[in-house]
């Protein structure tokens, strides 16, 4: 479609389904035409745009120039004069904003229910929770409305409602996408996050937005030794049995039917015990960096303002009461917290684990609020504080029909290894999210399925093409490194 036909047609897809809650802000279908004919004509003048054509849902978290943004909370409510770094490279690519979309308050919440604008119904089954804190995005995307949700994922907030809503959701290293222009949850584990119906369109905009702001001092560069490609057979760890109790039975049955399309796929499937992953995840909102949150917000919350969340209000509150020595102690757990799951994970190229562990009602919600919402974030809590990356990819569902999602979990830098395996979980060719590195031929025994490929493997790069007599392979700047300085360039190169 051309930018204006899309546009015209995510309106009618809005009107189509009625679905008020997903919005804070939807903008005024005149003014995103207006946008729509300037990236025609942008399109005119022989500008490449990766994104023209594309419309995009953006949490109420994320500033857009021009709309207000509330965090999901009508007296916190500022107009931003600036966009958030991450909304002007979307647009910058060619793509055209919407609106700004409903979320669990502050983005704090697994759920999608804790707004004073209404819960967010869950897109195909509206009686079930549509997950959060980035559930209208999610909720936009997954009706067919907009082509890319942008959302914030603290301790899950993209990956869950991409689980329940049948989706993918990118969770990038933390910095890779800048948080300049993001109203902050936990500044030190906040992550701005990308949903898309498809792996290309959600890597597409990640690709987009990344890349470091001098405004944001967390943001961060790839480094000179990314990794570039997944391995032929990627050995990827599961969970070991006793570390899945808190799955429902529905989505263990569901994960254990996962596990073996990923088998079938040519994943290398080995399961390792993961609970000091699990005891890790308790250190978000059971210890001391809770403070993050209190600092974040935590004294507009004390005014009482009348549209705060009661539940959201009493989980930040709990940050006021953190002495310094408790967070310097859970500093030195979270360090040794990270030794010890690198340990674990080394040499595996993965982590792969059911996103969340059940899918509740509204209703059910409703009776128990809290217990529920934390148990949702089991799988998910540990990322960020553990600095990994996540693709959250559609899994087999489950035999009611309801959605069931997996997330591929990587080491931090290793998001491509994340997507080549969310692509091949999801039977697509993997599009490429980390552009870096330099292409270069290779010749003879280091082709693909030849015996020395693995030392290509090792080094994490990534093949392109075929050519004559050779192959093509894009390889960073440490691996080309390491082939010169253990003198096997001239073997692979030729």
């Amino acid at each position: 479609m051309t930018p204006t036909a899309r546009v015209a047609a995510a309106f009618r897809r809005i009107a189509e389904v009625d679905r008020p809650e997903i919005w804070i802000t939807l903008r005024d279908e005149a003014d995103v035409l207006v946008d729509a004919g300037a990236v025609e004509a942008r399109l005119a003048a022989g500008d490449t745009l990766p994104l023209a054509g594309l419309v995009v849902a953006v949490k109420d978290n994320v500033d857009v120039a021009g709309l207000p943004t509330t965090a999901g909370c009508p007296e916190f409510a500022y107009a931003p004069t600036a966009s958030a770094a991450v909304v002007d490279r979307l647009c910058a690519a060619g793509a055209v904003v919407l609106g700004k979309t409903n979320l669990d308050q502050f983005g704090t919440g697994l759920v999608g229910t804790r707004s004073p604008y209404g819960a967010v119904r869950n897109s195909h089954h509206p009686h079930l929770v549509s997950g959060g804190s980035s559930s209208g995005s999610a909720v936009a995307v997954a009706l067919g409305i907009a082509d890319i949700g942008i959302g914030t994922d603290t301790a899950g907030s993209v990956r869950v409602p991409a689980a329940l809503n049948g989706i993918f959701g990118i969770k990038p290293t933390l910095g890779i996408l800048p948080t300049h222009g993001v109203v902050p949850a936990c500044a030190d584990f906040d992550a701005v996050s990308v949903l898309a119906a498809d792996l290309d369109t959600a890597v597409a905009a990640a690709a987009a937005m990344a890349g470091p702001d001098a405004r944001d001092p967390r943001s961060r560069s790839w480094p000179a030794d990314v990794r570039l490609g997944a391995p032929a057979a990627p050995r990827v760890a599961i969970p070991e049995a006793p570390n899945l109790a808190a799955l429902s039975d529905a989505y263990r049955r569901a994960f254990e039917q996962t596990v073996v399309l990923a088998t079938d796929a040519g994943l290398r499937v080995e399961p390792v015990d993961i609970a000091l992953l699990l005891d890790a995840a308790l250190l978000l909102y059971d210890g001391a960096f809770v403070a993050e949150r209190y600092a974040a917000v935590g004294e507009f919350l004390d005014t009482a303002p009348p549209g705060a969340d009661p539940f959201v209000v009493s989980i930040i509150g709990a940050g006021r009461a953190i002495t310094g020595p408790a967070f310097a102690a859970d500093v030195d757990a979270l360090a040794r917290a990270r030794a010890a799951a690198a340990a674990m994970l080394a040499g595996f190229d993965a982590l792969l684990l059911p996103t969340t562990t059940e899918h509740p009602s509204l209703a059910e919600v409703r009776a128990d609020p809290y217990s529920i919402n934390r148990r949702m974030g089991t799988y998910t809590n540990f990322g960020n504080l553990l600095d990994m990356a996540a693709v959250a990819v559609p899994g087999v569902p489950t035999e009611a029909g309801t959605p069931f999602g997996v997330t591929i979990v990587s080491r931090t830098f290793a998001d491509q290894i994340a997507v080549d395996i969310a692509a091949r979980l999801s039977g697509t060719a993997s599009p490429l999210f980390v552009e870096s590195g330099s292409e270069v031929a290779v010749f003879g025994d280091h082709r693909r399925g030849h015996p020395l490929h693995g030392q290509l493997e090792e080094v994490g790069a990534r093949y392109v093409r075929d050519l004559d007599g050779g192959e093509l392979f894009r390889i960073s700047e440490a691996g080309l490194g390491h082939l010169v300085a253990s003198q096997l360039a001239r073997a692979v190169i030729g």
